[in-house]
Formats: structure tokens, C-alpha cells, sequence
């Protein structure tokens, strides 16, 4: 059902099962998956897809103009996944050059008034509270939380299952498993949340383990990391939480009490 007061450019395509509310416009070459539905003044933009079974509340704006003065009006891509509910004037952005793209996975929770900028990689049921920005090239892994009016710098990177508390905003990446709060600093292990996403004792002991000597032990972090291969329990979430650290490019989050430089 497409109300009789939206714009649908004539390029778009519109699932025949999708739901398109008052004022609300849909830009050149875009689609919109079936089951879909996109409430009152809504905006998608141009070259932006939509998968099936997402609700876009009010006045919420989908593959718009990346915010980068770089930017000339190239040929650029916006890509929604399935079961997203994106809520009322969030704002997520298409790539900054041409070919580029921003990307949502399924069974996102996009709260209202977050942002997320061009170029953006976004996993699967990942929550972004209200008040969330994540600035350009964003990388944030499954299940991670980002609480209200945290603020993500430019090309960081948030692991699988991390939790930033309301109001902490990083420069660094956010390690899998752990708390960050304040400024890029990891406060404990999430512990509620592992347990919430099936992590039984045995997989949530060899973590913590881990996380002990990553965070606690006030090792240098290369020998921290040696330390925790020398364990015989090196699972394969521990050998994940490893390989985020060895890969970052821009620093990994410190833990309390620990200088920032002993973790680069």
C-alpha cells in the first residue's frame, strides 16, 4: 500500500506487500523490500535497497547525502538488510565516493535521533541507542550494544558482544566481550551479555581468563598477548578477542588504571 501523498520516484521499486505512509519519499533507483513498511515523512534516498520486514518510523532518513565536503553527488550506495526497525529521525548515510557503500545488516535496533555516516559497516542485531553517532567507515561487529549519545571517531572498530555505556565515546577500537566506558577505557568483562547470547560457564570462564591478563595484569600488551597463547585453554572466542587485537589499526581501548600506550 503506497499513500496517495508520497513521492515515489519512477525509477524505484516497491514490493507490492510494503507499506508506504504519508509524505514520504523514496529516491531515484531505490527499493523497498516486501513486508517493509516506512511511516509518515520518512525520506529514502537515491541508490539506496531496502530488504524485506523493516520498520522506518517517522521521519527517519535512509540513504541520504554522505556528510563530506568531498563529496560531488557521485554514484554512491546505501545497503539495508531484513528486520531492522530503524526509529523516529535517525539518519544513516550513503559512501562518500563513487561505488562506495554504507551497509545494515538483519535485526538491527536503530533508536531514535542515532546516526550512521557513510561507509558505515554494520552487523546483525546490533542495538545503536538514542543519541548514538558513529562517525565515517564504522566497523561494529554482532550483537554489540552502543548506548545513548556515545559517540564512535572515524574509522574505529566495536567487537562482537562489546557494550559502551551511555554518554563514553572512543578513538580506539572496542574489544569483543568487554564494557568500554568514559574514554576508550574498558571497565569489565559483559559478562550479562555474553550469557543473554548462550555462552555457557566453561566458554565465559576461558574469557574472562583472558580478559584478565589483557586488561587487569598490567603487561605490556604484546607480552600480555603471549602470555594468554601460552595458555592451553585458547578457545576459539579467545583466538577471536587475539586476532581483533593483532588486526587494529587504531589502538585498542585500555583497561582501568592501565597507561593507554601500554596497549599499542
Amino acid at each position: 500500500m503506497i499513500d496517495p501523498t508520497a513521492r515515489i520516484s519512477p525509477t524505484a521499486t516497491i514490493a507490492d506487500d510494503a507499506e508506504i505512509g504519508p509524505n514520504v519519499r523514496v529516491g531515484d533507483h531505490s527499493s523497498v523490500g516486501g513486508g517493509t513498511r516506512i511511516m509518515d515523512n520518512a525520506v529514502v534516498g537515491p541508490w539506496t535497497t531496502i530488504g524485506r520486514n523493516n520498520t522506518i518510523h517517522f521521519g527517519a532518513i535512509v540513504g541520504h547525502d554522505p556528510q563530506d565536503v568531498g563529496y560531488k553527488g557521485e554514484e554512491s550506495y546505501a545497503e539495508i538488510g531484513n528486520d531492522n526497525i530503524i526509529r523516529e529521525y535517525a539518519t544513516i548515510h550513503r559512501g562518500n565516493r563513487a561505488g562506495t557503500k554504507t551497509v545494515v545488516g538483519d535485526g538491527n535496533f536503530i533508536m531514535i535521533q542515532s546516526h550512521v555516516a557513510h561507509n558505515c559497516e554494520i552487523g546483525n542485531h546490533i542495538i545503536l541507542a538514542g543519541g548514538a553517532l558513529l562517525a565515517g567507515h564504522v566497523v561494529v561487529e554482532d550483537r554489540a550494544v552502543i548506548s545513548g549519545n556515545c559517540v564512535v571517531h572515524q574509522f574505529c572498530h566495536i567487537g562482537r558482544f562489546a557494550m559502551m555505556r551511555g554518554l563514553s565515546r572512543t578513538s580506539r577500537d572496542v574489544p569483543p566481550y568487554c564494557i568500554m566506558d568514559e574514554t576508550h577505557t574498558v571497565k569489565t568483562l559483559n559478562i550479562v551479555g555474553l550469557r543473554r547470547n548462550g555462552f555457557d560457564a566453561s566458554r565465559i570462564r576461558a574469557v574472562k581468563n583472558a580478559f584478565m591478563i589483557l586488561f587487569r595484569s598490567g603487561l605490556n600488551m604484546q607480552n600480555a598477548m603471549d602470555e594468554v597463547e601460552s595458555e592451553s585453554d585458547v578457545t576459539d572466542d579467545v583466538r577471536y578477542l587475539l586476532d581483533f587485537i593483532r588486526n587494529s589499526k587504531r589502538g585498542i581501548c585500555f583497561g582501568t588504571g592501565v597507561k593507554p600506550e601500554d596497549f599499542d
